[in-house]
Parts: C-alpha cells; structure tokens; sequence
C-alpha cells in the first residue's frame, strides 16, 4: 500500500468499458454516505463534443476522451484506496500493483481536466 500522503493529487482507474458513469454515481454515493468528501474530492469521467453526420442532419454529442478509465483526485490512504478499489466495475488503478501513480501536472493541465498553476 502506498505510503501516506496529505496532498490530494488526480489518479486514473480502470473501469470495465462503459461502466464508467455507473462508477461515478456509485462513487460518489458512497462519498456522500461515508461523509469522505475531505479525502476523495473529485471524480471526473472527462468528456469531449463530438458532431457526428446521420443521414445528412449534423447533431453535436459528448464522447468520453478515456473509455475505460474514471480519474479520481484523492488523498491516498487505505481508507480511500479500498474504497476505489472495490467498487463494482473498478477493475484496479493504473499503476503497479497496489500502488497507484498519481499524474503530474503536465497530464492533468494536457488533459484539461483541472487548470493547473505551475
């Protein structure tokens, strides 16, 4: 398990494929019921505006930028791990083993999923 950290940083996890909405709200659920709003503060399925053409009519949807993946700005703590970890759908972070790897500021600012100052 990863050494404890007081800093909340953006960590990625990987769902099964088009359960990543479902993951959110079930996150979230728990966050709520759990009252760890000061641990796991954000999660994001990232979106991006697509115009698809169907026979002929332009219409403007949303795509997920990462199918297969839900990123999670937390405090990494055995509280907050187990509690990505075992929700249904999460698969398991990216990172090894039972150590996830936070992104750095560059993939975070890159991915436009937070404005980072530097």
């Amino acid at each position: 398990m990863a050494e404890k950290n007081t800093e909340a940083r953006w960590y990625v996890a990987h769902t099964y494929s088009g359960y990543e909405n479902k993951v959110k709200m079930d996150l979230e659920k728990t966050i709520d019921n759990r009252g760890l709003q000061d641990v796991i503060l954000e999660v994001s399925v990232p979106m991006q505006p697509v115009i698809e053409v169907k026979n002929g009519v332009e219409k403007k949807t949303d795509k997920k930028m990462f199918p297969g993946y839900v990123i999670i700005k937390m405090i990494v703590n055995n509280e907050s791990w187990y509690l990505v970890r075992n929700t249904q759908g999460v698969t398991g972070f990216v990172g090894h083993g039972s150590n996830p790897i936070p992104l750095t500021d560059t993939e975070v600012a890159r991915m436009g999923i937070e404005k980072v100052y530097i």
